[in-house]
């Protein structure tokens, strides 16, 4: 046998046999997508002002206690968020140079004016730009995060865009979009922080000893009255500090527990650092109020009567299920900043499993409808462009296995467009072999001609439909980077069996006969 034939053939032999293998067992390969599976499909928003404002918020608290703790009495600093900015009053007496070293220690990054009783002190926006940046990155962790821990398989979870604030998220086989929502949306900031005054069921009855005003360095949050049955009779106000003492970020883990009277709980272990601040704390503390928020909401507010060093419960009358949820989201991690769903979608597991059903029999009745033409037209040839065609899809198939593709309905669109797609560079050679042989070439001569001849009119057809697969996998989202995966994989088959093993094949059985005198196309 000729040696170009042999390696023609082994190299055939070799990429068929990659295709099987990375193909098998092809219900564990090929990963079926939402609209063939069932599943839900968010697409949610990082609402990243959040995010600029909790730095405001942080940088202003800093500037407050870092001057008290010089002797110096500011205002209660007031916050823009939209114009990246916070204002603070000062005293006209005030020890300018002083202020002037506080800010440069800790607020080094901030553009700083002094006006007249007022100090302005704006965030830079190339600041602001990483800071929401940063909140994406995190969000999309913490999603993640969330996400694994509930024991959904293969989800797609990412951002779009490169500085985008939006995420996509797609779960197969979840069916209760409520609760991954509620998991999925839940800030879920656990925050200890010492209580100043309360619990108080009036809110200016809480604020009468400071003269009805906020303190700077605190704040009013809100929290449940229940009665004795744990029911929910009214609103309970509390004035805690403004700072926590340990945030959910510096816990070690969580877990869903029974407080004493034996009502589903979350327990919390703090890392060695955070314990050892808390134990700090509690110690110097034994007969103040210490107050568990979640979310700006108090959950319970117990009288601290011992040193705790990292250990803790929250109770907050929670149901089985709303307690392993709370538990569950503790461990992955707060959200840097709310979220806002932007699209919903749920597809139901018995219509996916019916778009599989019609996809594939919309494929094989067009696999047979192309075949047979084929064999109808160009005779015995026809049957070299069946075989090409068979693996044409067995490589299409292998490639989407080996490269994790998910297949979707418009992906299965995509392979029945390619069945179309990979006869017809069999067509253009056919139709100039014909030509060849009308004008009275040899069997040889006129295939010689009619692959090469016809091979640039084939790869200019195919360029230019794989370009704008590739935008549309490039600029498109969800179901349209499904075809376009499809469609791109199928056109680089298609060119390697239509020119190469079609050539192969029609070379094999030329390769018995010494002299050929005609060829059934």
């Amino acid at each position: 046998m000729d040696k170009k034939l042999l390696w023609r053939i082994v190299l055939i032999v070799a990429v068929l046999a990659v295709s099987i293998v990375g193909l098998y067992p092809p219900a564990q390969k090929i990963h079926l997508g939402l609209d063939l599976r069932g599943g839900i499909h968010l697409v949610l928003r990082v609402n990243t002002g959040d995010a600029i404002k909790a730095e405001l918020d942080n940088a202003s608290q800093l500037l407050i206690t870092q001057a008290e703790a010089k002797g110096i009495k500011l205002g209660t600093p007031k916050v823009d968020p939209k114009g990246l900015k916070f204002t603070v009053p000062v005293p006209l007496n005030v020890n300018r140079d002083a202020l002037r070293g506080i800010i440069k220690d800790n607020l080094a990054q901030y553009k700083w004016s002094s006006g007249v009783g007022t100090w302005t002190f704006e965030l830079p926006k190339n600041i602001a730009r990483r800071i929401r940046d940063r909140a994406v990155k995190e969000a999309l962790n913490t999603i993640r995060n969330r996400v694994d821990q509930f024991g959904v398989s293969e989800p797609r979870i990412q951002r779009q865009g490169i500085e985008g604030d939006r995420i996509l998220v797609q779960l197969p086989g979840v069916d209760d979009p409520g609760r991954v929502k509620d998991l999925i949306g839940k800030t879920a900031l656990l925050e200890l922080k010492e209580v100043i005054a309360g619990p108080s069921s009036d809110r200016q009855a809480l604020l009468a000893k400071f003269g009805g005003q906020v303190p700077p360095d605190a704040e009013v949050l809100t929290g449940d009255q229940k009665d004795l049955d744990g029911n929910v009779i009214g609103k309970q106000y509390y004035l805690v500090r403004r700072a926590a003492i340990v945030s959910g970020r510096e816990l070690r883990s969580a877990r869903r527990s029974q407080d004493q009277y034996g009502q589903p709980a979350v327990s919390f272990t703090l890392i060695a650092s955070a314990a050892h601040k808390f134990a700090q704390f509690t110690g110097s503390h034994i007969g103040t109020n210490l107050a568990i928020v979640l979310d700006n909401k108090v959950m319970s507010a117990p009288v601290i009567h011992g040193q705790i060093s990292d250990q803790g419960i929250i109770q907050g009358s929670f149901s089985i299920k709303e307690a392993e949820d709370l538990a569950l989201v503790l461990r992955a991690g707060a959200l840097p900043a709310s979220i806002t769903y932007l699209e919903e979608r749920t597809v139901g597991p018995s219509l996916g499993h019916d778009s599989v059903v019609r996809g594939i029999r919309a494929g094989i009745s067009g696999l047979i409808i192309v075949m047979l033409f084929m064999l109808v037209y160009y005779k015995w040839s026809g049957l070299n462009a069946d075989v090409a065609l068979l693996m044409n899809l067995i490589l299409l198939m292998g490639a989407m296995a080996y490269f994790g593709a998910t297949l979707t309905l418009p992906g299965i669109a995509g392979i029945i467009l390619t069945i179309g797609m990979a006869v017809d560079a069999n067509v253009l050679i056919f139709e100039r072999v014909r030509e060849e042989l009308a004008l009275g070439k040899t069997v040889r001569s006129a295939l010689d001609a009619g692959f090469s001849r016809a091979f640039g009119t084939i790869l200019d057809a195919n360029l230019t439909t794989l370009i704008a697969a590739l935008f549309l996998f490039q600029f498109g989202t969800g179901p349209v980077k499904g075809f376009a995966v499809t469609l791109s994989i199928g056109i680089l088959a298609s060119m390697f069996t239509a020119v190469f093993v079609s050539r192969t094949l029609y070379m094999i059985v030329l390769a018995k006969k010494d002299r050929v005198e005609s060829l059934s196309i």
